[in-house]
């Protein structure tokens, strides 16, 4: 027997690496949906670019828009010279998801996070406070809305973008979140649909 890998031992082998890389990916995966490949085909629609238009009104200020569905964030700056386009983790379960017009409020470098109430009823386990540093849930940057304990934040656990992972925030990729915290400003607006 020969210890060269033949073309078809070579397929053979990848094919079944696929199959056990996506299993460990989902065997600890921060998702908690039910398999989408049977209901989703292409998800295409979280990177297609959209027009301000019938969203805002105006972009005074600049506007942010959060698409729970697609788990994508737009951003369109107040002269329109400036439109990006983020992967976003969004909330768990439509309870915890809120949605509607409101504007960034305070915007931190280096946030400190403590649980919310329902938070800590929920997992009791959970420190009070976490402050600044990599096991912040928070990530480098944080944009406090309007809308209480609400926020669009970095993390550091980059798994959760793209899934349903957060209690309420909106996350992004830490660079992400760095680029989008100097584009935007206390009074952008923001609507989460």
């Amino acid at each position: 027997m020969t210890d060269q890998l033949t073309r078809r031992g070579f397929v053979a082998a990848a094919a079944a690496l696929a199959g056990t890389a996506s299993f460990g990916q989902t065997e600890n995966s921060t998702e908690v949906e039910a398999d989408i490949s049977r209901s989703v085909t292409h998800n295409i629609s979280s990177f297609r670019s959209l027009d301000w238009q019938p969203y805002f009104t105006d972009l005074t200020n600049g506007a942010i828009l959060v698409d729970i569905q697609s788990r994508a964030l737009h951003f369109w700056s107040q002269d329109q010279s400036v439109y990006k386009l983020y992967p976003t983790s969004v909330p768990l379960t439509d309870d915890l998801t809120r949605k509607g017009r409101t504007e960034i409020t305070r915007k931190i470098v280096g946030p400190e996070w403590r649980p919310t109430p329902s938070m800590k009823e929920r997992n009791p386990e959970w420190p009070d406070y976490i402050g600044p540093g990599p096991d912040n849930p928070l990530g480098t940057h944080a944009m406090y809305l309007s809308w209480t304990y609400y926020r669009i934040h970095g993390t550091h656990d980059t798994r959760k973008i793209g899934r349903r992972s957060s209690n309420g925030c909106i996350g992004l990729y830490n660079e992400h979140i760095a680029e989008l915290f100097s584009l935007s400003n206390v009074g952008t607006q923001v609507l989460l649909i």
